[in-house]
């Protein structure tokens, strides 16, 4: 698939040209659905990147959005684009010790803040930031209570647009004369990694890696401009940007932006996407509120749902096309009785593609919503990667797996069986380290860090290198295998193994809070919150049969012999969990290392 040879926002002014009056995108306010055609997108976004010109941000500069995904967020990395600033994101659930890091590390001179209390997190840090020049505030509410010297510090985002509107009122030329000089190998965003192993590493992705990605993307997905998809995972993220600005923008797809985060599940039911993005915890928790649902139905309309879950299994690795004639009018019939309904609860029912990625996720969700009717595929991708890299076909199944790479992309194993890859979409390197850089491209290959198997032509990914453990008695363990297996239980929430240089697995577990509370309620159990609910005998016993349950389906040498239940949930303050909810094992091994001794005392 050829995409004409345009940078990023030199592809946005083309398809307002092409589409003017199309509706490029949707946000939510106060309710109603607000539409921004692809003129208005490319004008507004013109308007943004002038304004930051006008507060002293040159060419070259850097630019952070710390917020909720909204159409703001986009106007500020195409704007700045069009400019040729480069765009930062910070995820807006970070504290602020961790945004003053990447702030200051980025060399942030302007940042976009959504509201107070993210703009009272970039004020904290102050005294660190000597290249801040201004802070842009897309909410005002709050403002006034700032002193003198904060409020010349800020101004609106209503502000910064009316400055560029001025601006190219009075030289129109500015904008062309810097898209014209504008190359596919600038640097247009910088995605800090998560974390998990040290501290936050920023990824320069350029356009040309933007370019190079969108077609793989767009053909094994089969996207086109008729899709539409709702954007909530924070855009400080790959895989968000991918379906958000990337692909949209040279397919000419629409984005909606909801009301809120805490709105997704409602936003989901009005928009009813046709493509739709969910991380491995999206769809657990998907899983858990059927789950919910199914506990609190009639007794008849459980059975119902159990027979037509039974029915339909059989044929959940097939796409639609592929199903015998028998396996249609079996579906179709359950569709309508039982199966309609809990797709439209969900509000994916007009999907024609979900993917699942960023995280390995338990084949059994990955069977049990393909089960429901509903066309999930795993993908998978790095930030290094630009986002998706290899996926399952629709039409090529294989549980467990991944699939197979994308246009344009070249793979191999390195030593350990690594996933090598190759390809215009490998990113330019991390800002501020090229030791880093050379450690991960070696003769223009990409290291993953992820050991890979090959089945049947498709690919599987074992696990991380670096997480593969060895037990006492020399036995190698995938952890992600044990623990995606235990997750696959909607009573369990989080799972980390605990097996390297010891005698036998063992492992911490975290339940579900919702979905158990509702099976202690049912079961006429008291408690007052997590804490009585995890220690509750009870709820032991349970976990227990969910743990039995997984090991069955492990090999002797991983299955779990004991295990200690979490009495709080793991928490990203606490530094436990990065922002994106990766378990981050060294801080969990040291902050649980009595609990964990314990297991094997």
């Amino acid at each position: 698939m050829d995409l004409p040879p345009l940078t990023l926002p030199q592809m946005l002014r083309e398809q307002a040209q092409r589409m003017p009056r199309r509706i490029a995108i949707r946000q939510k306010d106060f309710g109603i659905w607000k539409p921004c055609t692809w003129a208005d997108y490319w004008r507004r976004a013109r308007h943004v990147g002038l304004g930051l010109r006008s507060l002293g941000v040159p060419e070259g500069g850097h630019i952070g959005v710390l917020s909720e995904n909204r159409i703001e967020w986009v106007l500020t990395q195409l704007g700045a684009g069009a400019v040729r600033a480069v765009t930062v994101g910070l995820y807006p659930t970070s504290p602020a010790a961790e945004i003053s890091y990447v702030l200051a590390h980025a060399d942030i001179e302007l940042v976009v803040c959504e509201d107070q209390e993210q703009t009272e997190k970039v004020l904290q840090s102050r005294a660190a930031l000597p290249r801040l020049r201004r802070i842009v505030v897309i909410e005002t509410k709050g403002l006034r209570s700032y002193t003198d010297e904060e409020r010349e510090l800020v101004c609106t985002f209503a502000e910064l647009e009316a400055m560029g509107a001025e601006r190219d009122a009075a030289e129109p030329e500015l904008i062309e004369q810097a898209l014209s000089g504008q190359q596919l190998d600038d640097i247009g965003l910088m995605i800090y990694t998560s974390g998990s192993t040290g501290k936050p590493k920023g990824a320069m992705i350029s356009y040309r890696n933007m370019r190079g990605v969108a077609p793989g993307i767009i053909d094994r997905l089969g996207l086109g401009p008729d899709d539409s998809h709702l954007s909530y995972l924070p855009l400080c993220h790959v895989a968000e940007q991918m379906l958000t600005t990337f692909v949209p923008i040279y397919s000419g797809a629409q984005v909606n932006f909801g009301e809120s985060i805490r709105t997704v599940q409602q936003d989901l039911r009005e928009v009813a996407p046709t493509l739709f993005l969910g991380v491995p915890r999206i769809w657990e928790k998907l899983h858990a509120a059927i789950t919910i649902k199914m506990q609190e139905a009639r007794p008849w309309t459980r059975a119902l749902y159990e027979r037509a879950m039974h029915a339909c299994e059989p044929f959940a690795a097939k796409s639609a096309s592929q199903r015998t004639i028998a396996q249609r009018l079996t579906y179709a019939f359950w569709y309508w009785l039982v199966l309609r309904a809990l797709l439209n609860f969900i509000g994916l029912r007009r999907a024609h593609v979900a993917l699942t990625g960023a995280a390995p996720i338990p084949p059994a969700i990955v069977r049990y919503f393909r089960t429901l009717g509903l066309p999930l595929v795993e993908v998978y991708g790095l930030t290094e990667s630009t986002g998706m890299i290899l996926g399952q076909h629709p039409d090529r199944i294989a549980l467990g797996t991944v699939g197979e790479p994308i246009l344009g992309l070249d793979y191999r194993k390195g030593e350990d069986d690594e996933l090598l890859v190759r390809g215009e979409m490998v990113f330019a390197g991390y800002y501020k380290s090229r030791e880093q850089t050379e450690s991960v491209i070696q003769d223009g290959w990409l290291k993953t860090g992820d050991v890979i198997a090959e089945e049947g032509g498709m690919l599987r990914i074992v696990d991380r290198l670096k997480d593969i453990m060895i037990t006492a008695g020399g036995k190698n363990l995938t952890p992600s295998e044990i623990e995606n297996t235990v997750k696959a239980s909607p009573y369990v929430k989080e799972c980390i193994v605990i097996a390297d240089g010891r005698k036998y697995v063992s492992a911490l577990v975290q339940i579900e809070f919702d979905t158990v509370s509702k099976w202690a309620e049912s079961q006429g159990i008291a408690f007052t919150h997590f804490r009585s609910l995890a220690e509750n005998p009870a709820v032991r016993e349970l976990m227990q049969q969910q743990i039995d349950q997984a090991n069955k389906q492990l090999a002797a040498v991983s299955q779990i012999k004991r295990f200690h239940l979490l009495t709080k949930e793991l928490d990203h303050d606490d530094g436990e969990v990065t922002a994106t909810m990766k378990v981050k094992r060294g801080s969990i091994y040291t902050a649980y290392a009595q609990q964990i001794e314990a297991l094997y005392s």
